[in-house]
């Protein structure tokens, strides 16, 4: 005797060893034994033998049409034995019972199961939805096929090119444009980038990685929504200083200004004058709520993305010839040994005498023309003259601040390397198209005006930072436990020392146009100003605020985006030049394994023929293909230009802007600023 039966959604056959009420002991074929409940047994047969039912069940299955047999099936609950000798004949066979059972337990959208070997037939507008669904996922199987044919050959299809960034970067694995390119993938043995890039999905590759990033950092769009500034409602006093800027042409967001009082007397009274948003836009308000979903300017060769909306910038910004409120710290100083004596802040407007531009002004204040009154150039603008003194003086004390502060760190800080501006051709601050010609230029770090507001905004961070903790009043704060390598810089709410800058707390807080954490820092600092000793009482935040926490974690992310893609982006340009100037070859300096720096661009390749070649050593390397999608570039040694290489510093070891990797992929087949601020320490304090 033999028995047909079901284990675990499966139907097998064997041959009956022994039965009891309630089970049955059955040999398979393969000789393994498996107890079977009663429950579970479906039909006893003496023949033919279980591989030749099974084997015949097959065939009838697949023979049987399930739109006949659902309208051969009664309405109530029925066996599939009943339905065999309804669809066959009165004599149904056990092979047609048995692929009746077969046939009906593989159609659930015609016939739902009722307990073991019962079903029930679906109804009519069940069954129609069911046939379908069926249909449209057989649809999309060919469609799927389809596309992957094509992407094999070479060719992308516009639904995969419309969703390319997404399949990426963002990919939904059900969707079938994802499918087609993990299947094609694997058919071509491409990766997934190199398959699309192969098929022609990429044609602009600035778009590429611009499109990218929106996608990751902005999925619904760069846009704000209309909105009017908050007006400033305190009754400011005018302060008697005359202030001035110092930024880069293109800055639009200007929020610090410099004055210089009492030249001449023995005590000077230097003014750091710092925008004051933070005395309209209150926290939780509609304003706050912008900048806390952006959380810094997002800055770009020839383009940014502002953290706030232009008009709310323009309302607030230091602009030359107007009175501006701002958030002000004085500094007294004794002229001679330029000891501080006292430092006060004020909420106040500030007349705005001048908005200098370091770019054009770099030339001309220069360490002979602050240091020797006599000096002229050909060339003197002549109303920088009413600022020669004042700018003297700002030197000769941003040159004793650094030192200072270098006692601290133990060491000198270097400035050997430039920094690069980037300028696009035509653009005039419109979103590039990655097609414009990009001029490189070189600005020596350190220059007497970056040193002058360099200096003056690290005095004014860490003024106000140790002045919030001395009031109990929480901020955020920067910090930096040591200068070995791989201590990182850290955002928290405690005033901790930084030891890459030299200083006991440092809060940034001189740039609330453009990041959020000084925004919030100045609410803090505006609460110091008017409540005093009572300031934690009433401050937007309290000590221990879990809402600093989360603006902390928020802010670091959002900014190691934003630097990462700045990054990314000033590579492209650096590559774009190297093309447009048809540059075969450069003089780069080794530093680290097989990478090298360009002495004379902002670039970092991995080169072949570095083996041996000590760190320091200055070489010529020939330039290999470009890829500006990857953005991968190669190089080989063919000569060395030196005899001794040059001595590195600790601190370019902490600055590396190594070679920008592989382009990330997720799919799964198992403006003319540089960033942030162009006059703060960035190099020195990096997230």
């Amino acid at each position: 005797m033999y028995l047909l039966f079901e284990e675990t959604g499966k139907f097998l056959a064997g041959r009956i060893l022994s039965e009891a009420d309630t089970s049955a002991q059955v040999e398979l074929d393969s000789g393994k034994r498996v107890k079977v409940k009663s429950a579970n047994m479906l039909l006893k047969f003496d023949k033919p033998t279980p591989h030749e039912l099974m084997a015949g069940a097959q065939a009838v299955a697949t023979s049987i049409e399930l739109d006949m047999a659902w309208e051969f099936a009664p309405e109530g609950d029925f066996g599939f034995a009943d339905l065999a000798r309804d669809y066959f004949s009165e004599n149904a066979t056990l092979e047609q019972q048995a692929g009746t059972l077969m046939a009906l337990y593989e159609a659930p959208h015609y016939f739902r199961r009722a307990g073991k070997g019962r079903f029930r037939k679906a109804s009519a507008d069940i069954l129609a939805q069911a046939l379908a669904a069926i249909e449209k996922k057989k649809q999309l199987l060919l469609q799927i096929e389809t596309w992957v044919k094509e992407l094999s050959e070479g060719f992308c299809p516009q639904a995969i090119r419309d969703q390319l960034y997404k399949i990426l970067f963002k990919p939904d694995k059900n969707a079938p444009e994802y499918k087609a390119v993990v299947e094609a993938s694997r058919t071509t043995h491409l990766g997934p980038l190199d398959l699309l890039i192969k098929a022609g999905a990429i044609d602009s590759p600035y778009q590429f990685h611009w499109k990218r990033f929106l996608l990751e950092n902005f999925p619904k769009g760069t846009g704000f929504p209309k909105f009017d500034a908050p007006p400033i409602k305190d009754e400011l006093p005018l302060s008697p200083a005359r202030a001035f800027s110092i930024d880069d042409s293109a800055t639009t967001e200007i929020d610090d200004a410099l004055s210089v009082q009492g030249l001449g007397t023995g005590t000077v009274v230097l003014g750091i004058h710092i925008a004051a948003p933070g005395l309209a836009i209150q926290p939780g308000s509609a304003a706050d709520l912008l900048g806390r979903a952006r959380l810094s300017t997002v800055y770009m060769p020839g383009y940014k993305l502002t953290m706030l909306p232009d008009e709310v910038v323009q309302s607030y910004t230091l602009m030359e010839n107007c009175d501006c409120p701002a958030v002000s710290l004085y500094v007294t100083l004794d002229e001679a040994t330029l000891e501080i004596k006292a430092s006060e802040t004020k909420l106040e407007r500030v007349h705005i005498g001048a908005n200098l531009r370091h770019d054009q002004l770099d030339s001309v204040v220069t360490l002979e023309w602050l240091q020797d009154p006599s000096f002229q150039h050909d060339m003197d603008p002549q109303p920088l003259q009413h600022k020669r003194p004042q700018l003297s003086f700002l030197y000769r004390l941003a040159q004793d601040l650094k030192a200072k502060r270098e006692v601290v760190r133990g060491k000198p800080e270097n400035f050997n390397r430039p920094d690069y501006n980037f300028r696009l051709v035509g653009n005039y601050g419109a979103e590039p198209q990655g097609a414009e010609q990009v001029q490189i230029s070189v600005r020596q770090r350190g220059a007497p005006l970056d040193l002058i507001v360099s200096e003056a905004m690290i005095l004014a961070n860490s003024t106000w930072g140790s002045w919030m903790a001395e009031l109990g009043v929480p901020g955020i704060y920067r910090s930096q436990a040591s200068m070995l390598p791989g201590v990182k810089v850290r955002m928290g709410t405690r005033a901790l020392p930084h030891a890459g800058i030299g200083v006991k707390s440092y809060a940034w807080s001189s740039s609330p146009l453009r990041r959020y954490v000084d925004l919030l820092n100045q609410w803090q600092i505006i609460a110091c100003a008017r409540h005093g000793k009572t300031a934690a009482l009433v401050a937007p935040f309290k000590p221990k605020d879990a809402e600093l926490f989360s603006i902390i974690s928020s802010f670091d992310a959002a900014y190691f985006a934003y630097n990462g893609y700045q990054n990314a982006i000033e590579r492209f340009w650096t590559l774009k030049y190297v093309q447009q100037q048809a540059i075969t070859e450069i003089e780069a300096t080794l530093f680290k394994d097989n990478l090298v720096r360009a002495d004379h661009l902002p670039l970092v390749l991995p080169v072949m023929g570095a083996q041996g070649l000590p760190r320091g050593a200055r070489v010529r390397v020939k330039l290999g293909d470009i890829d500006l999608v990857s953005l991968d570039i190669h190089g080989t040694v063919i000569e060395r230009l030196d005899a001794e290489p040059e001595v590195f510093d600790a601190d370019e070891e902490q600055d590396e802007d190594t070679a920008v990797g592989p382009i990330a992929i997720a799919v799964d087949l198992n403006d003319t600023e540089p960033s942030p601020k162009p006059t703060e320490p960035e190099a020195l304090d990096t997230p």
